[in-house]
């Protein structure tokens, strides 16, 4: 081998050694600590694709087909378990994450949520859509084909199916029933605000804004190579 050749090989092993620190860096597990003694790695669908500059760690459960954006952080490290269902997208600085669910060995029922049977600190289910800069902050369920607007946040709430939050909404503390939408710019903190948010009607205009929004996304998990450091 001469020595052009040798120079090659030790920058291209250089280089995927230094790639695969990089991608280990942002999917990893919980550190130990009072509230969460137990090390967790997520567990990330074949066929999900988180960007290299995404954030994933601890106790996370992410399902097939699952789109994770760049500057996307998930965060299992206090609230346990974070589940994001089949189908469902985490768009560019969407951050995700809850309120420590045990402390000193005893479980926090009131940081959690309950979905047929289990607990979770935040459980989002499938065709979702969490666009660009919105929250969803344990404890928390978001329910399928619901669509979470721009810089929205879902914090202390259950939201059900099929609903629209548009930008900037912010929900607090209350239960939104299926086939509602939340206004742009609300701020729903009371259940009786919750239970008078109008029904999507055919004549709404982002009655489809979901659908488009998980065809896009589930195209581009699907077009991505796996980043087999993320399993």
């Amino acid at each position: 081998m001469n020595i052009r050749a040798r120079l090659l090989a030790i920058s291209l092993s250089a280089n995927l050694v230094l790639g695969g620190l990089l991608l280990a860096g942002f999917v990893a597990p919980n550190v130990q600590t009072s509230f969460n003694p137990e090390i967790d790695l997520p567990v990330i669908a074949p066929s999900a694709r988180i960007h290299p500059l995404a954030a994933v760690d601890g106790s996370v459960t992410i399902g097939e087909l699952v789109f994770v954006a760049p500057g996307a952080s998930i965060r299992g490290d206090e609230g346990q378990n974070i589940v994001i269902g089949n189908y469902s997208n985490v768009q560019d600085g969407v951050v995700i994450h809850g309120l420590e669910t045990f402390e000193g060995g005893y479980e926090l029922f009131q940081n959690e949520v309950e979905v047929a049977g289990k607990k979770y600190s935040v459980y989002i289910g499938d065709r979702v859509s969490l666009a660009h800069q919105s929250q969803v902050h344990g404890p928390a369920r978001v329910g399928d084909d619901t669509m979470i607007g721009m810089q929205a946040l879902v914090f202390r709430a259950q939201i059900g199916d099929h609903v629209v939050i548009e930008p900037g909404a912010k929900l607090i503390g209350v239960t939104v029933a299926p086939g509602r939408y939340v206004p742009a710019l609300s701020i729903i903190t009371r259940q009786e605000q919750a239970d008078a948010l109008p029904v999507i009607t055919d004549g709404y205009a982002y009655r489809e804004w979901n659908d488009s929004v998980v065809r896009v996304n589930t195209q581009l998990a699907r077009a991505g190579q796996p980043l087999p450091l993320n399993r």
